[in-house]
This record gives structure tokens, sequence and C-alpha cells, in this order.
């Protein structure tokens, strides 16, 4: 931490902006790289299964790290692994931009994702640390709404880099950018709060975790494209929650645990973690949209585009006000007014018709946008004022990863239903491509996904309700020290 409170002021934006500079860096190459995944199929002679590795093979190896790394953050310095893994994911930019064929762009994008993880893991933890208590909100705000202005800008600046210079552009922009944030993070982040000297790594803990999150990734993923009852599936769903009990066992019993039980001794910790995760199951569900876009309404792919911005521009525009309004008003109170308007939003889309129109679109998915950014940055602050501070990585690291198995998880999820209510609605055999339904059968899939998606944001909107009323029970009785109320 800073010890002087000039310095700090002065300096903390500039924090801000070598830290943003990473988490812009890690979303706009998500996005930026699936637009490019039909030019990689030609450009390196390759096939659609093989190149979804490029994308595959960075997510599994965020998912499977993200909290072994986030550990690391708090022993041996948050800023310092930050730095390495902004050192790492520019020279995974570079070799990827090289890449000579599709093996090799496969392996430097893990490379790329080893360097990733860590800034996704430790960035919040950063900032909470960087900010004082009163601005973490607001600071938690404007991460958020850079994050979105990644999804947002992605798939245009991907369209037009690949269209004027070429597929490898969409790598190596990444290293002037990833130099100058290094830089920038190096030279102005304090040294970070560490744990207890003599603290030992759990490596028994951050195996275990490995092989537990690396299945169910897998399996969410793998399985959309051979089927979730396939043997192999169901054997990595099995391995991924026997390799959980068996973390929970083990993480009792050790010394120096990867997450200390004690983080949940203040139930909040937790519920919030929980929110998050149903809140990104149905994030990772708006893939049904282009469907309807498209195939409904007769959009072509860069009207569907544009129109695909309207969910991140407003959540971008939102989530800094959000963040400075937890500040004030407490973080609880806004958090459950961004879910009832994420209830509102799917129960609008649930109504999309055939001939809606642009304008039609746009004011039913501006609620949903505006609930998204109005939740999740004092839900975000929420979950890093509950945590301990020689915790705070890896705080960090468990709400990154909530998102990240929520987006992982709705994928699959909302695919099944929507692909279950287009059958039944259709006279489409079981196992049919969904995209030669009848207009009317994808209308009512729609219409099903987005009203079970209301259903499952309802859920986490009782769990706030739950929240907002112990919060206020705890604010009346002592609060543990190295803990903020929130």
């Amino acid at each position: 931490m800073y010890h002087d409170d000039s310095e700090l002021h002065a300096r903390k934006w500039w924090a801000m902006l070598g830290i943003g500079l990473g988490m812009l860096m890690s979303t706009l190459d998500s996005s930026i790289v699936s637009v490019s995944l039909p030019t990689l199929v030609h450009e390196l002679d390759t096939t659609f299964a093989i190149v979804q590795w490029v994308v595959l093979s960075y997510l599994l190896v965020i998912a499977c790290l993200i909290l072994s790394v986030a550990r690391l953050g708090d022993m041996l310095g948050k800023n310092r692994v930050y730095n390495v893994g902004l050192v790492l994911f520019t020279i995974g930019s570079l070799l990827c931009g090289l890449s000579p064929g599709v093996g090799w762009l496969i392996g430097f994008r893990a490379l790329q994702g080893c360097g990733a993880v860590m800034m996704t893991s430790l960035g919040a933890a950063i900032l909470t640390e960087v900010f004082p208590s009163s601005e973490r909100g607001r600071a938690l705000g404007i991460s958020g709404g850079i994050v979105s202005v990644g999804i947002a800008l992605g798939p245009a600046i991907g369209g037009l880099l690949i269209g004027t210079v070429g597929w490898r552009s969409v790598f190596l922009v990444n290293v002037p950018l990833g130099i100058l944030a290094a830089v920038i993070v190096y030279k102005v982040v304090p040294p970070s709060i560490r744990g207890e000297p003599g603290q030992r790594f759990d490596l028994a803990g951050a195996l275990i975790m490995f092989v537990a999150l690396g299945a169910y990734a897998l399996a969410m993923t793998v399985g959309q494209e051979i089927g979730f009852m396939h043997p192999l599936i169901l054997g990595l769903v099995v391995a991924a929650l026997v390799g959980i009990a068996v973390f929970v066992l083990v993480e009792r019993r050790a010394a120096d645990p990867m997450i200390a039980p004690a983080m949940f001794k203040n139930v909040l910790f937790g519920v919030n973690l929980v929110m998050g995760f149903l809140v990104f199951i149905m994030i990772g569900g708006q893939f049904v949209i282009p469907f309807f876009l498209e195939l409904v309404e007769g959009y072509n792919t860069m009207q569907v585009g544009l129109m695909m911005m309207v969910f991140p521009v407003m959540m971008g525009l939102v989530a800094p006000a959000s963040g400075a309004l937890s500040d004030r008003f407490g973080s609880r109170v806004i958090s459950l007014l961004g879910l009832v308007a994420i209830v509102i939003g799917c129960l609008l889309l649930s109504t999309l018709r055939a001939g809606v129109g642009v304008w039609g679109y746009v004011w039913r998915m501006a609620p949903l946008g505006m609930g998204m950014g109005m939740f999740n940055s004092p839900n975000n602050s929420a979950i890093m004022g509950a945590a301990p501070r020689e915790r705070l990585g890896v705080a960090s690291g468990l709400m990154a990863l909530s998102r990240i198995l929520g987006q992982t998880s709705g994928l699959p999820l909302t695919g099944a239903v929507f692909t279950a209510l287009v059958l039944a609605q259709s006279t489409l055999p079981a196992g049919a491509d969904v995209t030669t339904a009848p207009p009317a059968a994808l209308v009512y899939g729609l219409d099903g996904t987005f009203r079970a998606a209301a259903a499952i944001i309802a859920v986490s909107t009782m769990l706030a309700a739950v929240a907002l009323w112990i919060d206020s029970r705890q604010k009346k009785s002592a609060v543990r020290p190295g803990v903020d109320v929130v």
C-alpha cells in the first residue's frame, strides 16, 4: 500500500490505467479471436473442429490455473505475478502472430492463456488494495466498464484488422499494448499485502483443483459437440465432482490451504459468489440471440454484430456509475436493483417476435445490459470487501472463477433448452440442425429460453434480498478485524 495519501491520490489512476490495459487486452483477445476462426480455417488449411482449440486451449488454461495463480499472488505479491502475466501474455501474442501452423497457434494460445489467467485472477485484488475502501465500488465499476468495452469492440476491431491487415494482426496488436501496460504496472503499482511469512503453497490442493476444474470445463465445451450423455462427458463430470469433494477434505486438513475455510465464515462472501455464478449462466446463454436476428429477422452478419453491441455498451455505461453509487449507498441495494432489471430484461426479450425491428430489439435488450452493469460492480465490491486483506488474491480468483464457470455452464445449459424447445415446436427429428427450423419454432425456443433465464436470475434476486437482510443485521454487530462492511 502507499504510505502517503497524496501519493495514493496522484498515482492510483495510473495504476488503473495499467491494470485496465491488461483487462482490455485479455477481453479483446477472446472476442477478436472468435471472429477470426473462419479465416483461420482457410489460412491455416485446417478444419473447424481443430481450429476451435485456438479458443478452447486459452479458456481451459484459465479455468484450470485461476485459483492456483490467485493463491501465488497472495504469497508472492499480486503486482509481481500480474506483471509476469503481462509479459507472458505479450510474448504469447507475439508468438501467436508468428505461428507457422495451427498446431503452433494452439500451443502459443495456451501460453497466452497462462499470462491471461494471472491478469484475470488478480486485477480486482490489486485495485482493491490501491484504491481506498470508500472508492472500491467506483474502481471495480470502471474496470467492469473496461471489460464491457473490450467485449463490445472485439468483433468490430477483429473484422477491421482481418479485412485490412490479416489475421496475424489480431494477435500482434497486443504487443505494444502489453509492453505499455507492463511498464505502467511496474512503475506505479505498490508492493502488495502478503500473507504471513513461512507459508507453503498448497501443491496437493492445487493439483486436485487443476484436475477438477479442467474436467468440468472440458466436459462443458466438448460436450456441445459430442453430446452430454456421451460416456466421456459423463466420466469428466463425475471426475469433476469427485475432485471437488476430495479438494474440500484436503483443504480442511492442510496447514496452509489454498482456500482458507475461514473465508466462508462470512456467509455473504459465498452468497455473492453464487449470485455471480447464476447471473453469468444467463450471460453465457445469449448466443441464442443471433439465431433470431439472422434466421428470423434476416439481418446480415455485420448488422447482427452491431446489434449485439447493445448489451455490452449499456453495461459499460452503467457499471462505473453503479460502482460509485454502491460506495455511497452500499452494494446490497444497488446489486438487488440490478438483478430486478435483469429479470425484466429477460422477460422483455422473451417477447421478441418476427418483424420487431431494430428499435424494438434495442429497447428490449437495453434493460438487460443496464441491469448487468448495476449488479456486477457492486457485487464484485461486496466480494472483495468481505475477504481478509491477506486473501484478496484468492477472493479475486474465486470471483473470476464464478464468472468463467457461469459462462461455461450457461452456453450448454441454455443451448439444450433452446434446442429442445425448437425441436418440440417443429416437425424436425431429434438431433436435427435447429438452423433449419421454421421461424415460428425459433421464436418459440427463444421465448422459453429467456423465460428460463428469468427464473434463474429470480433465484439470484431472492439470494440478494436475503443478503440485504443479513447485511443489515451484521452491521449492528461488531465486524471482525480486516473485513470491510459492504
